[in-house]
C-alpha cells in the first residue's frame, strides 16, 4: 500500500465529524491530517489523533493535503479554497452558496486550472444531481427544484414575518423564483439551489419553488428536468442528522462519499 490520502477538513461541526468518521472507517487509506477551526483552544471531541488544528490558510501548506474538504460556511470557501487549489490539492465544496457570487467561482476555477487541481461540488441533501449534470451534455430545456418543508422549518427566513407561518393549514408556496433570486432572498436554501443550478442550466434559468406544508414531516427536495436526454423526476425525503437536527443526514453522507471516492479503487 502507498501513502494514505491526506485530507484536511474545513470545519468540525456535525457534518464534518460524521463525514470524517465514515470516511476513515470505510477506507484505511484515508488520513485526516488537519482540521480547520476558528479557535484552537476550544474543547473538541472526536478529533482524529492524526489531525493538526489550524486557523489560517497560510498553515495549510505544512500539512501537504491531497484533498481539502469544506464543511463550514460560505465565507470559508474562497480563502480556504484558494489556498488549497494553489497547492495543487483538490477541493470538495459543501457550502455551494458561496458560488452565488460568480466572481468567487471564477477565481477558484482560474486557480484550479493554473495548478491542475479540481473543484468538486458534493450533492449534499440532493438526489439526481449526477443525472442532471449528465443530461446537460445533450442540452436541457427546463429545470425545476421544489423544496417542501414543514412551516416550522421556515422559521428565521423571510417567510417568517408577522406570524404568517402559524396560519398555514395547507401546502403554501412561499417563493417561486430563479435559483439566483432564491439564493439572495433565502440564503439558508442557497446551497441546494446553487447545486442544482450549477449542475444544470445555471442560476438565472433554474426555477426554484419553496413550499411550506403542514403535513410534511421531512425536508423534501423534488427535482424535475427535461431535455434531449428525456425527463428526470427525482424526490428525496431527508432525515435529520442525529448530531444536528438542523442538518440533513445526506449532507454528511454526500461529503463522506466524495472523500471516499478520492481514494477508492471503485468509485460510484
Amino acid at each position: 500500500m502507498g501513502e494514505p490520502l491526506r485530507i484536511v477538513l474545513v470545519g468540525w461541526g456535525a457534518i464534518g465529524q460524521t463525514a470524517a468518521r465514515l470516511a476513515v472507517k470505510a477506507d484505511r487509506a484515508i488520513a485526516i491530517v488537519g482540521v480547520v477551526v476558528r479557535s484552537p483552544d476550544a474543547a473538541r471531541e472526536g478529533l482524529p489523533a492524526t489531525a493538526a488544528l489550524i486557523t489560517d490558510p497560510s498553515e495549510l501548506a505544512a500539512l501537504k493535503p491531497d484533498v481539502v474538504a469544506e464543511a463550514a460556511s460560505r465565507e470559508a470557501v474562497a480563502p480556504w479554497g484558494r489556498a488549497a487549489l494553489a497547492l495543487g490539492a483538490d477541493l470538495i465544496v459543501s457550502s455551494v452558496s458561496a458560488f452565488a457570487e460568480p466572481l468567487v467561482l471564477a477565481e477558484l476555477r482560474r486557480v484550479a486550472d493554473q495548478h491542475h487541481a479540481t473543484i468538486h461540488i458534493q450533492p449534499g441533501a440532493l438526489g439526481g444531481v449526477d443525472a442532471l449534470a449528465a443530461g446537460r451534455q445533450l442540452g436541457l430545456d427546463t429545470v425545476e427544484h421544489r423544496i417542501v418543508k414543514p412551516p416550522r422549518a421556515w422559521q428565521g427566513t423571510p417567510a417568517d414575518e408577522g406570524g404568517f407561518l402559524d396560519t398555514i393549514t395547507e401546502p403554501t408556496v412561499l417563493l417561486e423564483a430563479t435559483a439566483a433570486e432564491t439564493a439572495a432572498r433565502f440564503p439558508k436554501n442557497a446551497n441546494v439551489a446553487m447545486t442544482t443550478a450549477l449542475a444544470g442550466i445555471g442560476p438565472d434559468a433554474t426555477r426554484v419553488v419553496l413550499v411550506a406544508d403542514p403535513n410534511a414531516t421531512t425536508n423534501r427536495h423534488e427535482l424535475r428536468a427535461s431535455g434531449a436526454f428525456g425527463e428526470l423526476d427525482v424526490r428525496i425525503d431527508n432525515a435529520p442528522l442525529p448530531d444536528n437536527p438542523k442538518s440533513s443526514a445526506m449532507a454528511a453522507l454526500g461529503l463522506a462519499r466524495a472523500i471516499i471516492n478520492r481514494s477508492a479503487t471503485l468509485a460510484i
